[in-house]
């Protein structure tokens, strides 16, 4: 898929490295693409906590299952659920 304004996509966050608060998935939609030209390239987000909102300018995509070590502080595509 291509990324465009508007999408809903996945953002795992960093959480903290001692485990205390593990990287967990976010909703989060993206408000500008850095490339229309080539797909998964980073773009800006505007991720929904439970606590409150963040506007990120620069996130990278990641083929790695949202949720994961490998998925933190990047974007992906929601699972498809049928």
């Amino acid at each position: 898929m291509k990324p465009s304004v508007g999408r809903i996509v996945h953002y795992t966050n960093l959480g903290d490295r001692d485990g205390k608060y593990p990287p967990e998935i976010q909703a989060a939609i993206i408000t500008a693409v850095k490339d229309n030209n080539v797909p998964q390239l980073p773009v800006s987000l505007h991720i929904f906590y439970r606590t409150g909102q963040f506007d990120m300018e620069w996130v990278e995509y990641t083929d790695a299952e949202a949720g994961t070590e490998e998925a933190r502080g990047k974007w992906t595509w929601p699972e498809l659920v049928k």
